[in-house]
């Protein structure tokens, strides 16, 4: 099963962003892979007061990332966009799973916000604007067991060991991270969540400025089940791809078998 991370720079213009994430399914289709996986806000990451309107799972958004899967005839992860929510104040962070023909089949609604002081360096209250999703998600994208998450779910390892218990063998995380805690944590928690669950991880980021004070990390990459990144993109727009080797996954599982011998 060939993957492909989509490392973008979305910024306050949706139609650009879009047309971005477009043509950089389209490299990863002309790559051969099976799953092409964007990252966190792919349409918009910029001010809020220039937010596009919340939409539903079947809105705009879905339809457009629905008829790129079905022209490229690939599996598409479509990053997450803003989802009309509970109440008028806030929308949810959300994950929708395209197949080949264009069909939605999966939603995952990013369940850990992110709220963070750290004086003189990032004041975010991602709570005030977006409501927590409730359900863990396992799908089947081409037939693999495919753990659903969202940037922040990453420090929250009871998650990512909840998916491997309900069957993961690939765990996916569309993100955001800044730059100030990404540097020094992004990999080291995703090569951990890798090892730990003995999962493949599929990590895609934004990379760049975004608006005054807004820097993500990027450094987009895959992992095996041993903790090796095995593809990791540059520092800059672009993708970076890789074949997932179930039967490596199979034996690791088998020979360390810390899954197995849990007693928690």
């Amino acid at each position: 099963m060939r993957v492909a991370v989509c490392q973008l720079n979305a910024r306050d213009d949706r139609t650009v962003n879009l047309a971005m994430a477009r043509d950089l399914l389209g490299r990863a289709a002309a790559a051969g892979v099976t799953l092409a996986v964007l990252p966190e806000y792919v349409d918009y990451l910029g001010p809020g007061a220039g937010m596009p309107k919340p939409e539903p799972v079947d809105g705009e958004f879905s339809a457009f990332f629905a008829e790129a899967a079905r022209d490229l005839g690939i599996w598409v992860h479509a990053g997450s966009f803003h989802e009309v929510g509970p109440d008028p104040e806030r929308t949810f962070n959300t994950s929708l799973i395209f197949n080949p023909a264009g069909e939605l089949v999966e939603t995952y609604r990013k369940i850990h916000l992110y709220d963070v002081e750290i004086p003189g360096r990032v004041s975010y209250q991602e709570s005030r604007s977006v409501a927590p999703g409730e359900r863990a998600v396992v799908t089947e994208i081409a037939g693999v067991p495919t753990g659903l998450s969202i940037c922040y779910d990453l420090r929250f390892p009871e998650l990512y060991r909840r998916l491997a218990i309900e069957g993961a063998k690939v765990l996916v995380v569309p993100a955001a991270f800044m730059m100030h805690t990404g540097r020094d944590h992004w990999e080291v928690l995703l090569r951990a969540r890798a090892i730990e669950n003995q999962c493949y991880v599929v990590a895609a980021g934004q990379i760049g400025d975004h608006e005054p004070g807004r820097t993500c990390f990027g450094r987009s990459m895959i992992i095996d089940p041993w903790g090796t990144v095995v593809a990791q993109a540059a520092d800059g727009v672009g993708i970076a791809f890789a074949d997932l080797d179930l039967s490596r996954l199979d034996d690791i599982r088998s020979e360390l078998p810390s899954l197995a011998n849990r007693r928690l």
